[in-house]
């Protein structure tokens, strides 16, 4: 949100004018609302019921830090300045710099402390990293007042609060480098408190942050309390600023294409539909880029490439979000086999520059991206692993082949979905080397250029890594009236129900008929990529907010309500008169706490035959 006036505004009703200060206390009024502090000018505004149902949703610790905060302000001290803090070193520079001496100026979270009357050690946690900081009472308090000492840093700050620090480094006894601190600026009191872990006198560790939705959900705090989380993301960074110099030394054109587009197309997915009001259309969120980096190609640049996000109204898994990332490539004049030898020297370019070497380590398997990859077409690779051989069968037939191998298939899927399924359930997870799957039928694939040697195929192939694929490429479609038929035959696919066939792109055609040169395309998952780079099973541990399920807000409930609640929890459901009986309550209590979790949609009543039934909803 903007807090900067702006000279005039419309209101959200009836677009009156308002002037610049009137709109400023606007905002500030929305904004200090938010967070259960009241500016001066609004304090008639907010109801007192509503701020003491405010006050009393909040932890006794997030209680006492709201007092901290106004005990600052009452000493004088801006708790969120907005002057800039003239840093000049970071923790990982003073300790790779150290001098005995040398004066330092840092920030960052204070992560920890020990405090011995009027002398305490610290922890400062900045982007680099953490470092051991010193306070000494009459070190920073020259003078007489002590209170900066005594007061602030004692009894106002906490853990968490990000603070400004001035001092020189010196060494300890124990040889850890350390500041001292001579000057303390606070920056930001905070207002909750971090979910540190504790670790007990035999070294084992308590209250870690680890669980996966909290992680995925507040990933702010995973990131502060959890260091080696960054570590991935930055590895993320790395790997394609690599892919990026691998093509800007080429001379490929790194470009931007619609993410809102008229027509879902470049991928057989369901899209996400929005609407556009000025114009009065439906529009997609891009399933894929393709047909347009493909008309870049038609206007005459030779390769050009897109880290794109693109989005797919699909299932949510492990290794599926509803918004990926997804690097795009096209180069003319080339094919799918120049393509496999460009893909086996990028990856291990890439494995190299993030990981130091070619093998990586991914889960129980060592997966070595130094080139050669194996080439295995793919009907070979169902007749191999299931003893079918898939080459010659039609529809029907492929459907009964399917149902033989316990394969889930209906009647909307096509030749191209069904040999798709058969791979995916049969053969797909042997594949743990980087392996080209290559060749796929024509049905399979209405963008791919036929193969040269067999009409009933595709100059296609699938990059296998560790069971799954990471890449996708042709040697690109340049007939426009091969393209049109492909298309059409997309559109009988629809027909029968199936919600993933392609549209029918007439401008792309269009663009076709002007000429496109040979061309080979491949697409690359950046997030499955990372996640083999850095190790790691799930899509949500390499995003920083990954889409998650609504959060289901915590729901208050009496000591009665939790007594009668946990007692369901171990019997569910139980007769009305035996759950009373369990709880000991009085009736009043009973009727009481019965009738708030009820309210509360947490349990219900029912009636049958053998009487009254509580249940948990």
């Amino acid at each position: 949100m903007s807090m900067d006036p702006q000279p005039w505004s419309n209101t959200a009703k009836g677009g009156k004018k308002i002037e610049k200060m009137t709109r400023q206390k606007l905002i500030k009024t929305k904004w200090y609302s938010k967070i259960g502090i009241l500016p001066p000018f609004a304090r008639q505004s907010v109801s007192l019921p509503k701020l003491k149902l405010l006050m009393s949703t909040l932890s006794e610790q997030e209680l006492v830090r709201r007092e901290k905060l106004k005990a600052l302000r009452n000493l004088g001290i801006d708790p969120y300045p907005a002057a800039l803090f003239p840093v000049n070193h970071t923790s990982q520079t003073a300790k790779a710099n150290f001098e005995e001496g040398k004066h330092v100026i840092m920030a960052g979270r204070l992560m920890s402390r020990r405090i011995q009357g009027k002398a305490s050690f610290a922890e400062l946690q900045d982007s680099a990293g953490r470092i051991q900081v010193y306070f000494n009472r009459d070190e920073l308090c020259l003078g007489e007042d002590k209170t900066l000492y005594n007061e602030v840093y004692k009894k106002l700050l906490d853990i968490g609060d990000i603070i400004g620090i001035e001092g020189s480094l010196f060494t300890t006894q124990v040889g850890e480098p350390t500041v001292m601190v001579k000057q303390l600026t606070v920056l930001n009191k905070t207002l909750r408190p971090l979910p540190l872990p504790k670790t007990d006198a035999d070294g084992k560790i308590y209250d870690e942050f680890n669980d996966p939705e909290l992680r995925y959900r507040q990933r702010y705090v995973d990131l502060i309390v959890n260091p080696k989380v960054k570590d991935t993301f930055i590895k993320r960074t790395k790997i394609t600023n690599s892919i990026r110099d691998f093509f800007n030394q080429k001379g490929y054109l790194e470009v931007e294409t619609p993410v809102l587009q008229p027509i879902a197309g470049g991928a057989a997915a369901r899209p996400f539909v929005t609407h556009h009001n000025a114009l009065n259309i439906p529009l997609y969120l891009r399933i894929a880029n393709e047909l347009y980096l493909k008309r870049l190609i038609v206007g005459g640049f030779d390769g050009v490439y897109e880290f794109s996000k693109d989005f797919r109204n699909e299932g949510m898994d492990r290794t599926h979000n509803p918004e990926f990332t997804v690097m795009e490539l096209y180069v003319a004049y080339k094919d799918y086999f120049w393509m496999m030898e460009t893909t086996e020297a990028l990856l291990e370019k890439v494995a190299i520059e993030a990981t130091g070497k070619t093998t990586v380590h991914v889960g129980a398997h060592n997966i070595d991206f130094k080139a050669p990859y194996p080439r295995v077409p793919i009907l070979e690779a169902i007749k191999a692993h299931t003893g079918i051989d898939v080459a010659s069968m039609d529809e029907n037939q492929l459907r009964a082949a399917a149902k033989k191998l316990d394969i889930d298939v209906d009647d909307t899927m096509g030749e191209g979905k069904l040999i798709d399924a058969i791979f995916g359930e049969k053969c797909e997870h042997h594949y743990i080397q980087p392996t080209f799957i290559t060749d796929y039928p024509k049905s399979m694939s209405p963008l791919t250029k036929e193969h040269r040697s067999n009409p009933k195929l595709t100059e296609r192939f699938e990059l296998m890594v560790n069971g799954k694929e990471l890449a996708n490429a042709y040697s690109e479609l340049n007939d426009p009236l091969d393209q049109r038929q492909r298309f059409e035959e997309q559109l009988k696919l629809s027909e029968k129900g199936d919600d993933e066939a392609m549209f029918i792109d007439q401008d792309f055609l269009r663009a076709l008929e002007y000429g496109m040169p040979p061309t080979s395309g491949i697409g690359i998952g950046i997030d499955r990529l990372v996640m083999l780079m850095t190790n790691n099973s799930s899509i949500q541990e390499v995003l920083f907010f990954p889409q998650m399920k609504p959060e289901q807000k915590a729901i208050a409930l009496s000591e009665d309500e939790k007594l009668v609640f946990d007692l369901l929890k171990n019997q569910n459901p139980v007769a009305l008169n035996q759950l009373k009986d369990r709880t000991a309550l009085s009736n009043k209590k009973w009727d009481k706490a019965i009738k708030g979790l009820t309210t509360k949609k947490q349990a219900q009543v029912t009636k049958d035959d053998n009487g009254l039934w509580v249940s948990i909803l």
